[in-house]
């Protein structure tokens, strides 16, 4: 029998956008992701379909792909949690997004460590857990909060 294919870690990440440049500049702003053009993704006719970018801090790339309906189908999703430092990078991090007059949680306190979350143009949750901890806590974590529990979460405007 033939094993597994050897995977050696993770190539890029992908996002599927309905709107390739506000999701760009969300990125950008949010996160400090730098675009590198030579990687743009076009079609035959030359039409811009997909991005990549650089954030800071993460290996792989992350790619923006243009594709109205497989956004609206994961809409609400959390598919990727950011790691910072400490609970005070997170407050950082908050008064950064504050400036920049994106809406955000306040800092929660999850299992194991406090969270900040961000929704993007297309309502996806974005996390950023800290790496400091405290003891597993699951009677003291903001499981009620509307930026954690998808079901308790506004509809987006």
């Amino acid at each position: 029998m033939i094993g597994p294919a050897p995977i050696s870690g993770i190539h890029h990440l992908k996002i599927a956008v309905s709107d390739l440049q506000a999701s760009l500049s969300w990125w950008q702003d949010v996160t400090g992701a730098r675009r590198d053009p030579e990687l743009d993704h076009r079609g035959p006719g030359g039409q811009l379909f997909a991005c990549l970018m650089e954030v800071p801090g993460v290996g792989p790339p992350l790619e923006l792909r243009l594709d109205p309906a497989a956004a609206r189908a994961v809409a609400g999703l959390d598919p990727i949690t950011f790691a910072v430092d400490t609970r005070d990078d997170l407050a950082r991090l908050g008064t950064r997004l504050d400036g920049l007059g994106i809406e955000h949680s306040p800092v929660l306190r999850g299992l194991v460590g406090w969270i900040l979350v961000v929704r993007t143009p297309d309502d996806l949750s974005v996390r950023f857990h800290t790496r400091e901890s405290h003891a597993w806590d699951p009677e003291h974590a903001d499981f009620s909060s509307p930026w954690i529990s998808p079901a308790r979460r506004p509809s987006p405007p």
